[in-house]
């Protein structure tokens, strides 16, 4: 009996660790999916007073996206 709670306790952190990386991933995926968006926008000719800060700030959200996502996928690897 002593045993059997601390495994129900390991294996309900295992199943919150997985449901937390799967949302970080579909997180990604739809961030990733503005980023592009945001870019056709931008090379459409929209916004275009804000141009520079625009293309900044995609290039900014592409590099947090591609650490994130090397970050999940080395914490999956490690499973």
């Amino acid at each position: 009996m002593g045993l059997w709670p601390q495994l129900m306790d390991s294996t309900r952190a295992q199943d919150q660790d997985q449901n937390a990386m799967e949302d970080a991933t579909v997180l990604i995926q739809q961030l990733e999916q503005d980023r592009a968006w945001l870019l056709e926008q931008i090379d459409r000719g929209r916004w275009q007073e804000f141009r520079l800060d625009l293309a900044a700030l995609e290039r900014e959200l592409g590099q947090l996206l591609q650490r994130a996502s090397e970050h999940f996928s080395s914490s999956a690897d490690q499973r």
